[in-house]
């Protein structure tokens, strides 16, 4: 583990401490904008931990943006199960807190390193900041465990970043204290805006990254998928599976899934798309790559939360193989649709995408419901106010 030693911390101690918790490449590319702008901010003197949730896709994203994790746990084992991260996530960040004694924790959205360090900080009287609180499909078992996670995240938070009113009244209407609750917009806008700039304004980088991805068909049509929800393993990837097996036999459709690295999503996808000429499983991209791939799709299918936050800022219709989200504004923005797991659902979607030129305009309008990427900025603004006060 990377651990600074207190004599390192001494000398800024006259700053307020605040350790930021990450554990997976959705929280790292959420939360980078957001150390970024803290560490820009005098006041604070800020350290990132690193759980190791997603290990290699996490350091992509480190890597992307330049952070180093101050404090790397490492505490993924093969074959853990929930209980088991719980449990070593709980266990280390404990000592972690004892030792160093932060005044704020800051975790993000629904991982079970959110939830753990959440309660790690509690026992050990630490303040707890929470991005991205207040999403509900008010199903405790979808998505499960991530529902249950946000929901007790936000109880133990002293301050919860909503990204917008309707997460603000999700959590009112679960008796959070309205003092507690700051509506800030989505702060992967502010880490998509960032990307797009690079990309926009750097054309040898959108060279480079071609050169990398030369596997794209400028002749057909995209479809980028990804899926990797743990309620959708079994029949649900099947269907999905089944369902790009027939899309894949049109002439002008190519299909590029960056396969998740848990082990049981490449064993359900390889052996139907594998041998597929027009289907190409990749593994996981960094996120400018991915950014880049969602430019250039002509619809993307996915189980994923941060893409249904995305797409709508870039005018990429989505289709969500799930029965609920958590994002429903995205849904009311007209750029997403919820097409469940049903194989007949998912391709008669795509289908009609593809082949219908105005359904395809009508779910292509950029309009983002998730902020105007000031989201880091009206959060250290309230750090500033209410943790420095304090």
């Amino acid at each position: 583990m990377l651990d600074k030693q207190p004599d390192q911390w001494s000398a800024k101690q006259h700053r307020r401490s605040i350790m930021v918790i990450c554990g997976t490449r959705p929280e790292a590319i959420k939360l980078a904008p957001l150390i970024t702008r803290l560490r820009a901010t005098p006041e604070f003197n800020v350290s990132l931990c690193s759980t190791g949730q997603h290990r290699e896709m996490l350091h992509q994203v480190f890597e992307l943006f330049q952070l180093t994790p101050d404090f790397d746990l490492d505490l993924m084992q093969d074959s853990q199960t929930l209980a088991d991260v719980t449990t070593s996530i709980l266990s280390a960040l404990d000592k972690l807190f004892k030792q160093h004694k932060p005044d704020l924790v800051i975790v993000h959205g629904d991982t079970n390193t959110t939830m753990s360090a959440s309660l790690a900080a509690f026992y050990n009287g630490i303040k707890i900041a929470h991005v991205e609180a207040g999403l509900r499909t008010g199903n405790i078992q979808s998505p499960w465990p991530e529902e249950a996670n946000r929901k007790i995240t936000s109880v133990l938070a002293d301050r919860n970043y909503a990204p917008t009113e309707l997460s603000r009244d999700n959590l009112l209407s679960e008796g959070i204290d309205a003092k507690k609750i700051i509506i800030t917009g989505n702060t992967v806008i502010d880490a998509l805006n960032t990307t797009i700039e690079k990309l926009t304004n750097d054309a040898a980088l959108q060279g480079k990254i071609a050169a990398r991805l030369p596997l794209i068909d400028t002749e057909k049509h995209l479809v980028l998928v990804t899926g990797h929800r743990r309620e959708n393993l079994g029949d649900g990837i099947e269907s999905l599976c089944r369902a790009l097996e027939v899309l894949a036999n049109r002439d002008d459709v190519q299909i590029i899934w960056p396969v998740h690295l848990n082990p049981k999503v490449g064993e359900a996808v390889r052996p139907i798309l594998e041998n597929k000429a027009s289907v190409h499983l990749i593994p996981p991209v960094q996120y400018l790559e991915f950014v880049f791939l969602m430019e250039k799709a002509k619809l993307i299918i996915t189980d994923s939360g941060g893409i249904q936050e995305e797409a709508p800022s870039l005018g990429i219709p989505v289709l969500v193989t799930r029965d609920t989200t958590e994002r429903p504004e995205a849904v009311s923005s007209g750029t997403v649709k919820l097409v469940g797991s049903s194989y007949q659902t998912i391709l008669s979607e795509a289908t009609a995408l593809l082949d219908d030129p105005a359904l395809h305009r009508s779910m292509s309008v950029a309009q983002n419901p998730y902020g105007d990427g000031l989201a880091c900025k009206r959060i250290v603004d309230d750090l500033l106010i209410n943790l420095t006060a304090a």
